[in-house]
């Protein structure tokens, strides 16, 4: 049968655009970014307003590391407030209009000594040494010029005393001494001490005084697994905003008397998840809001004028998460971050009566949001029945299929994964690995009963989690099974090593970052400041003497022999939380094993890498390790 010309005409058009989507993907795939882009300092960051709103202050990158700069808002005149080459800054606080005080850790032992500089730059004081010591801002007393309450353990390093310092002469009076076993400690909106939480490591209580001339008395008492912790007082001084999970599952925030120990009223709760945090009116001292988290950052108002401000603010970034960073005293001025899983985010600036809206900074304005990976939220059985809920990002341009799999157990355990802008994954979905990470058992902000499932657990269901999240990866045809590695920092280190140990199927290599591979040193080890924890660390991970056949069957250092695939390690020789030597002994072992072992070591950082050239050489070392193993991408670099 003939066909007619414009039968002929048409089929052709057909099978042409039919070839044509053939070979189309659904996007490029995403260009090689310099993997120093992931890791360098932010252009700026960490901005706060004065309290009277004429400055704002941020740290910015000079000579590759963080300092101090501030900006007169109406002259827009800039200052360099510090000039710090060997660490960076990582904390700072306002302590009057005129006057800012920092934190540094000057060895890189994380020992941090505290320096107040003015606004201008001038009168730059070392107030503290951190030779053995530590120190922290617990109260910057803005409306006080001369003053500012600090912790620390100069007199005992296993515990934290206050003082009120002054920031012009560095001369400090302890206001109260610490018998050992205080944890925490809260100032009311006078800048007077009177509140303090203690624990035994097994049982909490909370301490309560009138005024500083009174002696601290206990007002309420719980044990570990339960929470009652006093974060802020309401404006008229008398009770205080605290985070309960007492007599319910999820943490809620509560007004709680402290006279007569009782909730006087719940503030709000969350059936699904533990309430994170409060907001706050920097001017009225009103709780205004609350933070939550489901897989993405959750919040309510309870204040109407600022359900006012976040709908102005919503009118300025239409779509965008953000949240408040600062406000004046009297906030009129505001400072915004966004928020995404694609940026590292930007900060903005609204002045409420002038109406005045601008763009302060990128954070880090050489990453595109265009080049990145969205995370997504996925969620598992565990093999007992369990959910376990986590985030996967896939790299952009490429089938979701049969991927190279980096998965990442993340470090505390008593922490989570969060749905925000990870340098590490996107760096690692951008060299064309799946990126799996899990919130296991034990982790935090599910409520009581998910937390307290990971208890004793560690190496043996809290890694029965991490095995079954790769193996339900593999089961969506998204991971290539001969293509996984399991990576991790601190207690994900620690993971790692133990999925290499106790999986050893499932990993094609592993990356131990300044993990623990041994539970007994890492029990018998831990900073003096953890002391008054250590009972509680018996009960959440084991005892070593009651406990020793647990503690060993969750030690990968004694299970060696099981590990046949690559491993690397990284690590501090100032770090206070894990012991070198079993890290040493271990790679020992393994080289004697036949196995393959790179090892990084740097003798100025501790628990974690702090200066940028040393992070970057990491990852560095982590790009061309996991390239070799299961085939990712990786940056060519010319010398």
């Amino acid at each position: 049968m003939m066909l007619s010309v414009k039968m002929r005409k048409y089929l052709l058009l057909l099978s042409i655009t039919l070839l044509i989507s053939a070979c189309k993907t659904e996007e490029p795939e995403a260009e090689l970014i310099p993997l120093k882009d992931f890791f360098r300092n932010p252009e700026k960051t960490h901005f706060q307003l004065s309290p009277n709103g004429e400055y704002i202050a941020y740290l910015k990158t000079w000579k590759n590391r963080l300092n101090l700069f501030t900006e007169e808002i109406e002259t827009k005149k800039i200052t360099q407030v510090t000039q710090c080459e060997g660490r960076d800054i990582p904390k700072y606080y306002w302590v009057s209009n005129n006057k800012l005080v920092y934190v540094k850790d000057v060895e890189g032992n994380d020992y941090y000594s505290l320096f107040a500089v003015d606004v201008k730059g001038e009168n730059h004081i070392q107030l503290t040494t951190s030779k053995n010591s530590s120190v922290s801002v617990i109260d910057p007393l803005e409306t006080n010029a001369d003053e500012a309450i600090i912790r620390t353990n100069i007199r005992n390093e296993k515990a934290y005393d206050v003082y009120r310092i002054n920031v012009n002469t560095g001369k400090m009076k302890i206001i109260a001494e610490n018998p050992g076993n205080i944890t925490h400690w809260l100032t009311d909106h006078n800048g007077l001490l009177r509140v303090a939480v203690a624990s035994d490591g097994v049982n909490s209580a909370i301490l309560y005084r009138d005024n500083e001339s009174e002696q601290f008395r206990i007002v309420s008492a719980t044990d570990f697994k339960e929470m009652l912790f006093p974060i802020w007082f309401t404006p008229d001084n008398k009770y205080v905003y605290a985070r309960s999970n007492l007599n319910r599952d999820k943490a809620a925030i509560v007004i709680y008397d402290l006279i007569n120990d009782r909730e006087k009223e719940v503030v709000y709760e969350h059936h699904e998840v533990d309430v994170d945090y409060i907001m706050v009116s920097r001017e009225s001292k009103r709780l205004t809001g609350v933070v939550y988290i489901t897989w993405k950052y959750e919040s309510i108002f309870f204040d109407e004028d600022w359900q006012n401000l976040q709908r102005e603010l919503q009118s300025f970034l239409p779509g965008m998460d953000f949240i408040i960073e600062s406000t004046s005293n009297s906030d009129i001025r505001v400072l915004v971050k966004t928020i995404s899983d694609q940026s590292m985010g930007s900060y903005y600036y609204y002045d409420r009566k002038s109406k005045e809206f601008s763009k302060l900074s990128d954070i880090s304005p050489w990453l595109e949001g265009k080049d990145l990976s969205p995370m997504k939220s996925i969620q598992f059985k565990s093999r007992d029945g369990l959910t376990i809920p986590g985030y996967l990002t896939i790299p952009k341009g490429v089938k979701s299929k049969n991927l190279p799999t980096v998965v990442i157990p993340h470090g505390g355990p008593w922490t989570r994964d969060y749905w925000r802008f990870n340098s590490e994954v996107q760096f690692l979905v951008n060299r064309g690995y799946a990126v799996l990470q899990l919130n296991f058992r034990g982790s935090h902000g599910y409520g009581r009963k998910f937390s307290e499932a990971g208890f004793k657990e560690w190496g043996n269901k809290i890694q029965n989690d991490v095995a079954d999240g790769v193996k339900w990866l593999v089961k969506q045809e998204i991971a290539d099974p001969n293509r996984i590695a399991i990576y991790g920092a601190s207690f994900g280190g620690y993971s790692a090593l133990c999925g290499l140990a106790f999986h050893p199927e499932l990993y094609a290599c592993g990356v131990s970052y300044v993990g623990f591979p041994n539970l007994f040193a890492f029990l018998n080890s831990v900073p003096p400041t953890w002391e008054p924890f250590k009972e509680m660390l018996y009960e959440m991970v084991g005892n070593p003497v009651k406990d020793s056949l647990l503690l060993h069957n969750a030690s990968p250092i004694f299970f060696t022999e099981n590990i046949k695939v690559p491993v690397l390690f990284a690590n501090g020789t100032n770090d206070n939380k894990v012991r070198l030597k079993d890290v040493e002994f271990m790679m020992r072992t393994l080289k004697n094993n036949g196995v393959d072992v790179t090892y990084m070591l740097k003798d100025n950082e501790g628990h974690g890498f702090k200066n940028e050239e040393n992070r970057i050489e990491f990852y560095r070392t982590l790009e061309q390790f996991l390239s070799k193993n299961i085939m990712g991408r990786k940056e060519v670099i010319n010398l």
